[in-house]
Parts: structure tokens; sequence; C-alpha cells
């Protein structure tokens, strides 16, 4: 009996002396405890949970050290080797969050982003097309989002006290030249590319990516569409032109090409003009894309657009309306770009580019011309390293090579002939950190050297916003921005100086279900503007202006609170000057209004199978200088108002009737006046108002799918 007891004792002895007792807390970073842990030791089923307090508490036989591992969702594992010198051993834990991209916080300071992928989506394709008084054109939707300005007589964006030129274009990551179609004077053109071939898009209204530059005030960053879902043919009838489609799709490839004709005399002779025709607007246009799928992971895309464009006028001479001045106005243009981008392994992708853009255009009037030819090219390449999910690097480098040829003759046959050639070679990198899923940074360089002005720039481009909710959060941006000067700058001075903006700007957002809201307060400060007594003298010019614009913008958009509809409504204040060109000082320049106001909505009428859309566009007076009174631009235009309306109407699956008009109730918008140059005996300068072409436009549209399969519908596009 004695023995057996013994023999006990020993054997118990023995298991003691192998088992540990491993125990403690496990916290998130804040200190928090975690509920629910899995916490175990590698190799065996030995194991615990963690309680209300984080706390745990495993005992374990071993021979040797033990690899202690907690776990948990939505953070990265923990792992400890133990030896088995102690028996008991305490252990404090604190894991690391992981940063969940869905849900994380996103940057969104100066930047209004819209695609399949963001979180945020804004405006995308549809929001576009189906936004009354935007004619389907891109320009004309982003109008009417805060941080814009409505020039009617240009139709181009102007951004936060930015020039229309300082707002700049890139698809794919490439520039684009001359991106918008040419119009007669004083009426607006249209952005030359189609909402329906981006997949997504940003609208930069400041402190946008070190990727980009040559852009004073605003980045406008269109991503094309990748493969195409299938096989159609689309044939549209319009009151101003027809065009026809066809996609062909394969296993890796696909290819889509489109053919436009415009032609305006139709529409003109239904719809009286404050302009004389004696040619309307036509238009020739082709494009095609073909997207190449080369590995599971590589993608290249090949895109061009061509278009010939003529129109013929006869504006009246301002003193004396009786004389017709016979204007003429043509352009050719033509844009290619290719991009490919590669996975080249868990941490690294590759994106390299190229596009060139052709570019001619021909302004006659009254025996005096101007010619101006523009060709870019463009290529850029692109590196991305994921170091891990919390931190992320993209550098590279591009080269874009600019020539312009100018020739003006005047009515003497006197001819005026300038050019110049512009390379600019810029490197950036940026870094995007998140210390937490509420906690984000980026953080950029770029530097670039002009070849007009021989010296470097470095500039600086800083981001962050933190999540001080579940469904809210705050951004800050910084950046510094560099532009070449205008052609005509450059065409009378080779090595005019690059001008400057500093950005500061800080965000609120809110996103809820089916509901935005944001608000945005910003500042920026110009510098190295262009000054000149006379704009065809170089000896005259001088690049030490400056000025500023700041301001606040709102924006609250909402598909939730009313069944089948989406509305939003935005507005900006801006507060505007500059000391620029052949200012006697600093004043608001005409194209800044204070208060910009819209209203767009849009309802889905299941009952007639049609969407309706509403747009009401307010703007507050506009500065222009009246040569007839001693204040520098002291005149004031009147407010603009725009009530526009459409709806689109689903005929059958494969058939949609669209009609739009814009300017419903006829407002008589005026966005300036011309003058005389020189004064009548008594001393007076003839002047004529500035108007819309006409007091509204009409649209009427009718679209065709053909397919194989008959059951597409054309109702998404609603």
């Amino acid at each position: 009996m004695k023995a057996l007891f013994l023999s006990l004792l020993t054997l118990i002895s023995l298991q003691s002396a192998g088992q540990i007792t491993i125990g403690g807390f496990i916290r998130e970073k804040s200190g928090e405890p975690l509920l629910g842990v899995n916490v175990f030791i590698e190799g065996t089923y030995d194991g615990a949970t963690t309680d209300i307090n984080g706390e745990f508490s495993i005992t374990t036989e071993v021979s040797d050290s033990v690899v202690l591992v907690a776990s948990f969702i939505g953070f990265h594992d923990y792992k400890v080797l133990l030896d088995n010198e102690r028996n008991n051993i305490q252990l404090n834990i604190q894991l690391k969050e992981k940063i969940n991209k869905l849900n994380a916080v996103v940057i969104t300071a100066g930047s209004f982003d819209a695609s399949d992928e963001s979180k945020q989506v804004v405006l995308n394709s549809l929001d576009i097309v189906t936004t009354a008084g935007s004619s389907a054109d891109i320009p004309g939707a982003l109008n009417t989002l805060p941080g814009t300005q409505t020039v009617g007589e240009t139709g181009r964006l102007f951004v936060r006290g930015g020039e229309g030129r300082e707002t700049k274009t890139f698809i794919d990551g490439m520039i684009v030249h001359n991106e918008y179609s040419p119009s007669a004077p004083n009426t607006p053109g249209r952005s030359r590319f189609s909402p329906f071939m981006f997949k997504g898009m940003s609208f930069s209204t400041g402190g946008y990516s070190a990727e980009y530059g040559q852009a004073l005030s605003s980045a406008l960053i269109l991503k094309s569409k990748d493969l195409a879902e299938l096989t159609r043919t689309d044939l549209s009838l319009m009151s101003v032109g027809a065009d026809v489609s066809h996609t062909s799709v394969w296993k890796n490839s696909s290819f889509a090409g489109k053919i436009q004709y415009t032609n305006l005399t139709p529409y003109f002779a239904l719809v009286n003009q404050n302009i004389n025709w004696d040619k309307a607007p036509t238009d020739y246009n082709g494009n095609f894309a073909y997207r190449l799928k080369t590995s599971k992971t590589g993608f290249l895309k090949i895109y061009s657009n061509m278009s010939t464009s003529e129109m013929d006028l006869y504006e009246r001479d301002i003193a004396n309306p009786e004389t017709l001045l016979p204007t003429q106005v043509t352009n050719d243009y033509l844009y290619f770009n290719t991009s490919f981008r590669e996975v080249l392994s868990d941490k690294w992708g590759i994106h390299v580019g190229t596009s060139f853009t052709e570019s001619n255009d021909f302004a006659s009037q009254a025996g005096q011309s101007r010619e101006e030819d523009i060709s870019g090219r463009h290529g850029k390449l692109v590196l991305d390293y994921i170091h891990s999910d919390q931190i992320t690097l993209k550098f590279g480098g591009e080269v874009l090579l600019r020539r312009g040829d100018e020739q003006l003759i005047n009515d003497l046959g006197q001819s005026l002939d300038s050019e110049f050639d512009e390379t600019i070679a810029a490197g950036f990198v940026e870094s995007e950190s998140y210390l937490s899923s509420s906690l984000a940074f980026k953080a950029g360089v770029r530097a670039e050297t002009n070849s007009l002005v021989g010296n470097t720039s470095i500039n600086p481009r800083l981001s962050a916003a933190y999540k001080v909710g579940e469904k809210s959060q705050v951004s800050l941006a910084y950046g510094t921005f560099r532009q070449a000067p205008s052609n005509n700058t450059i065409y009378r001075l080779n090595d005019a100086d690059q001008e400057l903006a500093r950005h500061y700007i800080a965000n609120y957002q809110w996103l809820g279900d089916g509901r935005s809201f944001r608000v945005e307060i910003y500042r920026k400060d110009y510098s190295n503007l262009t000054r000149f007594s006379d704009q065809y003298d170089p000896s005259t010019f001088s690049f030490d202006g400056d000025g500023f614009a700041e301001g606040l913008d709102l924006f609250w958009r909402d598909s939730r609170t009313f069944n089948n509809t989406d509305y939003w409504v935005s507005y900006s204040y801006l507060n505007s000057e500059r000391n620029y060109r052949d200012y006697p000082g600093a004043f608001r320049p005409p194209f800044v209004s204070t208060h910009n106001f819209s209203v767009v909505g849009k309802r889905f009428v299941q009952s007639i199978k049609s969407q309706l859309g509403l747009t009401y566009s307010f703007a507050s007076q506009r500065r222009y200088n009246d040569l007839n009174e001693e204040e520098f631009l002291g005149g004031k235009t009147p407010n603009f108002h725009d009530l526009s309306f459409n709806i689109s109407y689903l005929y059958s699956n494969q058939i949609i009737v669209h009609a739009m008009v814009n300017n419903v109730l006829g407002f008589d918008n005026i966005f300036g006046y011309e003058y005389t140059d020189r004064p009548d005996d008594a001393g007076v300068y003839a002047r004529r108002a500035i108007k819309q072409p006409a007091k509204r436009f009409l649209f009427l549209g009718v679209f065709f799918t053909l397919a194989k399969n008959k059951s597409i519908s054309q109702l998404p596009n609603l």
C-alpha cells in the first residue's frame, strides 16, 4: 500500500512539472479590453477565449517551449514564444488592428470621387447623362457640385477662383490637351469625351495627388472602362445629329467603335438663335477603344478620339449693328491614349502609359485670322508598392512634351508668327499610411523641371483624415501646385515663369445609408501670376502678380427619404481677388461669382416607365469692366438663373426616348459686355451684352440597342 501511494505521488509530481498556466489580458491600442479573442497553444487543442474584461487562462502540458497565439477578427494575429521555466506566466497583450479598406477612413479633402469601387459615390456616368441641364456633358454636370462657378459663355470648369485653363483633364493618368470642342465666340463648348466611356472619376477641387501636375486649381481624373460585357450595336437619332456604335466581345478582349455626325442646321431652322448662322456647327467624330486582358492581372487599353468641325456665322459690329462681320471657326483634332497595368507580385504593381494630342484651330473675322497648332506628347511610369495593409507607396516619373505654333494676320495682311517648345520632366513619390482604421495620412512630393524656365521646383502635397464617428470623418490637405502660363503668354515670352498656387483645405463628411453630407473650407494663395501692360509686347511682361481665393462649400445628397427619388443640393461661397494681367491692382476677376447654388432632383415613375429630372442653378452677380465708368471692373451683371427639365422614357427593352429643355422659364441671362476699341464722338464706348445663343435649348433623341440577348434592357441607363 505504501509503495502504491509513493508511485502515485511521484506520477503527480512529474505531471505537475510538465504543466504551465498562461494567463493575462488582451486589449486593443486604446486600452479597451477585447471580448472573445481566441487564445491557444500552437499545435495543440489547449486554448481559451477572453471574457468581458479581456482576461484568459490556459493550462497546458509541455515538454519544451510553446508558441502562444491570439487571434481576433479585424486584428493581426499575435504570436509569442514561451518557455516552461515558470509554471505560471502572466501576459499583457495588445492586438494591432488590421486596416479594412472598406471601413477605413478615406481622405476626401478637396476631392469628389465616383467609381464602381468607391464607397462615397458622388456622380457616376449615369448621373451625368441624366442630370437636367448638363446635356450629357461631364463639365456641365460637375458644375452642379460645390466649388464650381457658372461661366455660361464658355461651358468650362472654373474651380474656386481659378480660370478655366487651371483645371486639367487626365484619362487613365494621361493628360488631355484641348479637351473642349470648338465654339462660336462667347458661346459654350462641350467636353469631347462621352461619360459612358468611364467607370469612375475623381473631381478634385484642390489638394490632389502628387502624381498629377500642371493644374493650378483642379484635376479631373477619369478612369476608362475595362472589358465590355456583351456584343451589341447602338444607334442614336437626335435633333442635333446621329451616331452608330458597335461593340464586339471575345474571351479576353473587346473592341468598341463609334461614328457620330452632328449638324445643327435643322435645329436652328426650328429654334430662333441670337446668332446669324451662315453654316451651322457641323462635326464629324469617330472614336474607338480596344481592351485586352494580357494575363490574370495584366490589362492593356488603347483609345483614340478623332474629330473635325466647322461653323460660319455673321457677327454684328458692336458700333454698327447693321454691319455683319463674316466669322469662321474650324478645328481638326486627334487624341490617342494607351495604358498598361500589371501586378508584378503580391507587393508590386506597375502602370505605364502614353498619349498624344494634335489639334489645329482656325478662326477668322472680317479679314483678321488666328491659326494655332498644338501638339502634345506624354509618357508616364508608375510603380505601386504595398509594404503592408497599413503602408503603401506610389512613385514614378513622366515626361510631357508640348509644341505650339501661332499665326496672327491683321486686316492689313500683316503676319505675326510665334512658337514655343516645352519639355516638362517630373518625378514623384507618395505614401499612404493607416495608423488605424480611423486615422490615415498621405504625404507626397513632386519635383518638376520645365525647359522654358530652366529650374527645378519641389512641390509637397500633404493630407490626413480622422474618423470621428461610425459614419463621419474630418480631412485636411495642403499642397503647392504649379502651371505654365497661358499659351498667349508663352508665345510672347518663351521663358515665362510658372505660376504657383498653395492650397489649404479642411473637410467634414458624413455618410449614411443613402445620404451624404460634406462641408469644406479652403484658402488658395496665388503667386508668380502673369502681369503686362500690353499683351502683345514682351517687354511689358512680369511674373510678380498674386491673388487669393477663399470660401465655403456645402453638399447634401439623399436617395433614401423619397421612394425612387434622388436629389442633391450644393452651395458655394467664394471670395477672390487677383492682381494680374493688366489690372491696376487687386480686383475680383470677371469669372468669379460670390454665391453659387444648385438643386438637382431625379425621380423614376414606374407607371410611365420614365425618369424625370429637374435642375435649378443660381449664380450671383459677376463683375465686368464698364469702359464708360471710371471704376475698374465696376460693372455688375444680373444674377444668373436656370431651371432645366428632362425626361427619359423606356419605350421598350431596347429603346429609350429622351427629351430635355434647358432654361425652361427663358431667363435672359447676361454674362458680361463687349465694348468697341474706341469711343464715339461723344466719348462713349458702344457695347453689346454677352448672352446665351438662345433663351432655351431643346433636345430630343431616340436611342436603340441591338443585341443577341433580347432580354437586355435599357432600364439601367435610366
